[in-house]
């Protein structure tokens, strides 16, 4: 799909609340594509004609989703944002070429008129126009004439050679009766104005192309190079659905998927580098990137997988880097701690332990809040594991006893050695010895290393808690 021709490919989203990650997906495919060459570019288009659905801040939320991505304005292989509603103008030229030229024709048919002319009204329009010579007027729309006989063939670069019977293909609206042009030729005059050489876009859009790709020739413009990604389904192999599916990207932000693993796993979604290799930085994925070696079959989004290739890089950040990320979760604006009581050196002492632990940063606060609150949350279902009868208050006053010792060095191994000694002393290994101190000190049973946490944590503030735990449990 390389051309000697400077490659200009577009993403053309309406603003619509939220950022698709299908939209992500076909975004990076335009982007890497277009930086396939010096002279590429990636033109964003903003298709903001519907009223409806055009808010300022759904079209910054679009721009701020793509520098997210990494598909930023700064580079300069980015072009835009344009906004389909600047070529309105254009629009009207194209429609009235075609009509002048007998490419389309006006029509004042209804839509109760066509079917009460058809014996099936899934039919669609049946051309009774065509040769009335109607000239513009109230009530009329502007019909495109599709050629008699032969099909439409769409060369497509993942699907290959794509007919469509022109008997299938009714004479389609192109503009309203008050001149206002629909979408397809909208559509078409822009990539004509903004010299498209790659159209690269979701399947759901193939059985608009045969039209496309008529308007394009009609109006004297070779058609540009036509690609359909494969649709992207959930484990039901149903196609992502925003009503049923977690599929807005900002939910992946705020939830703390990094952004480099987000791009890497949406290009793996139809493309494969040609390896085994599935955690591959932009940078290498980018010159291999070839969209005929995009699979037609469907993709399935796994959020499981997408879940692990972020943990993988969240472990690939060096320790400040890591903290860095970090910090928007930690923020006493947003985190369940004051100000006061956060220290981002005690969180720095424990960065490489959490690192290893988390899968996305959203779960950092629920790993460290223990450090950072006056008494840690108690999760019940573990305070009940914990602290059963017989072993949980016993260990607990053994262990308050043991750490009082002011010879005992409050070091994680010498922690670790009189826990144990005060488990074995009870016939408990230490993974059932050390779950009631963990419960009481951090408030649930799974988390970062104890020993080192206790550490960090400091013996006053350790024996308080074992200290606060006894006196729940006897009370």
């Amino acid at each position: 799909m390389l051309t000697e021709e400077p490659i200009r490919t577009r993403f053309a989203p309406s603003p619509t609340g939220m950022f698709h990650v299908g939209s992500a997906r076909s975004a990076l495919f335009n982007w890497a594509l277009a930086r396939q060459q010096d002279e590429g570019r990636f033109v964003l288009r903003i298709e903001d004609t519907d009223a409806a659905r055009n808010k300022p801040e759904w079209t910054e939320g679009i721009i701020q989703a793509l520098a997210w991505l990494g598909i930023s304005a700064s580079d300069p292989h980015f072009e835009g944002p344009y906004f389909q509603s600047d070529y309105a103008g254009k629009h009207r030229e194209s429609a009235e070429q075609l009509y002048k030229q007998g490419r389309a024709y006006y029509c004042d048919c209804t839509r109760e008129q066509v079917q009460a002319r058809r014996d099936n009204p899934n039919l669609g329009y049946d051309g009774f126009c065509r040769d009335r010579g109607l000239e513009p007027g109230p009530g009329r729309a502007l019909r495109f004439r599709v050629p008699e006989g032969g099909p439409t063939v769409v060369d497509d670069a993942i699907r290959g050679r794509v007919e469509f019977d022109h008997a299938s293909i009714e004479d389609f609206v192109i503009a309203r009766a008050d001149g206002s042009p629909l979408f397809a030729l909208a559509n078409v005059a822009d990539d004509i104005e903004m010299q498209i050489t790659h159209v690269v876009r979701g399947e759901e859009h193939l059985s608009n192309t045969p039209k496309q790709q008529l308007l394009w020739e009609a109006l004297g413009h070779t058609p540009p190079g036509w690609a359909h990604l494969p649709v992207i389904v959930n484990e039901k192999r149903q196609k992502l659905s925003k009503r049923r599916d977690k599929v807005a990207l900002e939910s992946y932000q705020q939830e703390g998927y990094l952004p480099e693993a987000m791009v890497n796993y949406l290009m793996l979604l139809g493309w494969a580098p040609g390896d085994d290799r599935e955690i591959m930085p932009w940078a290498e994925m980018e010159p291999l990137f070839r969209v005929s070696d995009v699979n037609s079959s469907s993709a399935f989004f796994d959020e499981k997988k997408l879940r692990a290739f972020n943990g993988e890089y969240i472990r690939g950040l060096s320790v400040e880097e890591f903290v860095r990320r970090c910090r928007p979760w930690l923020d006493p604006e947003v985190a369940p701690w004051s100000e006061e009581n956060y220290d981002e050196d005690i969180f720095r002492a424990v960065a490489p332990l959490a690192q290893s632990r988390v899968a996305v940063l959203g779960e950092i606060v629920l790993n460290v809040d223990f450090l950072f609150l006056d008494q840690p949350v108690f999760d019940e279902a573990s305070w009940t594991k914990a602290m059963k009868p017989g072993v949980g208050a016993e260990m607990l006053s053994a262990t308050l006893k043991r750490f009082a010792d002011p010879e005992l060095a409050w070091e994680a191994e010498e922690l670790k050695s009189a826990l144990e000694e005060v488990g074995q002393a009870r016939g408990l290994k230490l993974g059932k010895a050390q779950a009631p101190v963990r419960v009481a000190v951090t408030g649930r049973t799974v988390g970062l290393p104890l020993f080192e946490s206790l550490e960090v944590l400091g013996r006053d503030r350790t024996r308080h808690r074992i200290d606060a735990a006894l006196a729940r449990l006897n009370a």
